[in-house]
């Protein structure tokens, strides 16, 4: 019964289904390698390198081999989801180029090429249907990555159940606190698109304003005047 059990549980890993007949959370060390080898501490991607990664598209076959259930924790099923959207996005790119803008892709949020265990998504279904309205958290915004020089920074490292908090914040802080994205002072405000776009996700438990002064290293008051920053969709290579 011994013998029985450890080949139950051996077949279980090679097969990459959890032993309560879940499928088991993948493992993101291939993509943090991946990207530390092609993505600069700026989020500068070498989108070339990463196309001629063999384990590249291994990894994506991870991903569509993989879907959440009931058996994976939150951080596991929000961290596969970070994880999934940002490499399928580096995935878009690769297919595509040479590119000056990911919107020179003809509907590149739109259209379902992202094969999830047999179910089809855009990465806006990733974004809105998923991230935004199964987490209800606003630092997403600034852990998945559009592929441009006006969006977040793309880590250098996969996202992990062990690191999703510490990175989600690290994230939201660098975003607010760079004076390429968002010009902060006291009684004026110039700040990203994604805060005019995504208002009510950062207004969901206060002011906009209580939002950032979570994060940045200026106190903005109250009533601080606000404008938006141009946003850049030049590819962030």
């Amino acid at each position: 019964m011994k013998q029985l059990f450890t080949l139950i549980f051996l077949f279980s890993l090679l097969s990459g289904f959890s032993l309560d007949g879940g499928t088991a959370a993948p493992d993101h060390a291939v993509w943090s390698s991946i990207l530390q080898r092609f993505v600069t501490s700026e989020g500068k991607v070498d989108y070339n390198g990463i196309k001629g990664d063999r384990r590249f598209p291994d990894y994506l076959l991870t991903l569509s081999a993989s879907h959440p259930d009931d058996s994976w924790s939150n951080e596991e099923k929000m961290a596969f989801w970070i994880n999934t959207y940002n490499a399928f996005t580096v995935k878009l790119i690769t297919q595509n180029m040479p590119l000056k803008s990911i919107k020179d892709i003809e509907t590149p949020w739109d259209r379902k090429f992202i094969s999830i265990e047999g179910k089809t998504y855009s990465l806006n279904d990733i974004e809105n249907k998923v991230l935004r309205a199964e987490f209800k958290d606003a630092r997403i915004h600034f852990a998945v990555n559009c592929a441009s020089k006006s969006c977040p920074t793309l880590q250098n490292r996969a996202y992990t159940p062990g690191n999703l908090e510490s990175m989600l914040e690290s994230s939201t802080r660098a975003f607010i606190n760079d004076p390429k994205m968002n010009n902060l002072t006291t009684n004026k405000i110039q700040i990203s698109n994604l805060f005019e776009w995504y208002m009510g996700d950062f207004t969901m438990k206060g002011t906009l304003v209580q939002f950032l002064n979570r994060y940045s290293q200026v106190s903005i008051a109250p009533g601080a005047a606000v404008t938006y920053m141009e946003y850049d969709w030049t590819l962030n290579n």
